[in-house]
């Protein structure tokens, strides 16, 4: 198997979650070159995929321009294999042996293990991150020497509607690394993309000098290089959310009017956190104002607490466990 074209999302949580799939590629056809195209704000988690021969960021066009132009690019290769996540007229367009596409699952799955039902793998392969020297060095550059253990956190979202309130984010913070906190004493790390910036300053401000700012500062490639040195996240349905669980880290992702089964943080350090509105009740109302401020006021502070210490305590049993093992993420502090 010598060439293989990927073609994933232009989403970034979307396209971390198919990275799972991509990495089974590498492991099992290892000599084969890959062109792998994806939207322009995931592009840079796939820069160090093994064996890359070529990265098209598919930046969306009028009139659906964007696929004629990765027709275009592609057209003139015969493909051994097309792996064609978004279903598209170009992974049936283009020379290939083999060609497989994402099909909607008969019943409601997990993205993850709807991305390996392409390839009929069972157990699904787990999303995973190449992060590269660069941006390790982007992330020693970012956090400051001799941080040690911080919790890193999302309080911002694609759309307002995702988005717990700042207040509460402040305040679990606070709490956690408060006297007497899991991470007492740790900075908080607040992450967000650069359009979402302002709408993190509430939870930057209430920080205080605790903060680390990376809010508009990191692309994902980035914000993986900064993500893995964290002892927890907690965050909205997001990319974010996705890429720290991907880096193996601890994390608490926080669901109101998503969809927590297909999208929720994959792995065994993934949790979730719900609110208390019906599901039903929260989508009736994202049809009337995607935007409402108070779609995500049902989730509860103390059980959000609750469960990052829970994760956080379960973290710990587990590299108590296997003590012997390896782990890129940050050396966890002793629980309170």
């Amino acid at each position: 198997m010598s060439r293989i074209l990927f073609i994933t999302s232009n989403r970034l949580g979307d396209a971390v979650l198919s990275t799972g799939l991509l990495g089974h590629l590498t492991e099992a056809y290892p000599g084969a070159r890959l062109t792998i195209a994806c939207g322009p704000l995931p592009a840079p988690l796939f820069r160090a995929v093994p064996g890359l021969e070529r990265l098209i960021p598919l930046a969306k066009r009028s009139y659906a321009r964007h696929w004629l132009r990765l027709w275009l690019d592609c057209v003139g290769t015969r493909w051994d294999l097309v792996v064609d996540l978004r279903n598209s007229a170009v992974g049936r367009l283009v020379p290939a042996r083999h060609r497989v596409f994402h099909a909607k699952a008969a019943r409601p799955m997990h993205k993850v293990e709807e991305n390996a039902a392409v390839l009929a793998l069972s157990p699904p392969p787990a999303p995973r991150l190449w992060i590269d020297a660069e941006a390790k060095r982007q992330a020693d550059a970012l956090i400051p020497a001799g941080t040690g253990v911080f919790l890193a956190i999302g309080p911002t979202a694609n759309w307002l509607g995702k988005e717990w309130p700042a207040e509460r984010f402040a305040r679990l913070a606070l709490r956690l690394t408060g006297d007497g906190g899991p991470l007492a004493g740790a900075r908080v790390a607040v992450l967000a993309a650069g359009p979402e910036r302002e709408r993190a300053r509430p939870v930057l401000e209430a920080l205080g000098t605790r903060a680390i700012d990376l809010t508009g500062r990191t692309d994902p490639m980035a914000a993986a290089a900064c993500l893995e040195r964290a002892a927890l996240y907690v965050g909205n349905d997001s990319g974010l959310m996705h890429i720290a669980a991907a880096a193996g880290v601890p994390t608490v992702g926080l669901f109101g009017p998503g969809y927590p089964g297909i999208y929720g943080p994959w792995g065994p350090r993934g949790r979730v956190v719900t609110s208390r509105v019906p599901q039903p009740e929260l989508l009736a109302r994202v049809a009337a104002d995607p935007n409402a401020r108070d779609l995500m006021d049902g989730i509860d502070e103390e059980r959000v607490a609750e469960v990052a210490m829970d994760v956080l305590s379960e973290a710990h049993r587990t590299c108590d466990q296997f003590a012997s093992g390896s782990s890129a993420t940050a050396e966890l502090p002793p629980l309170r």
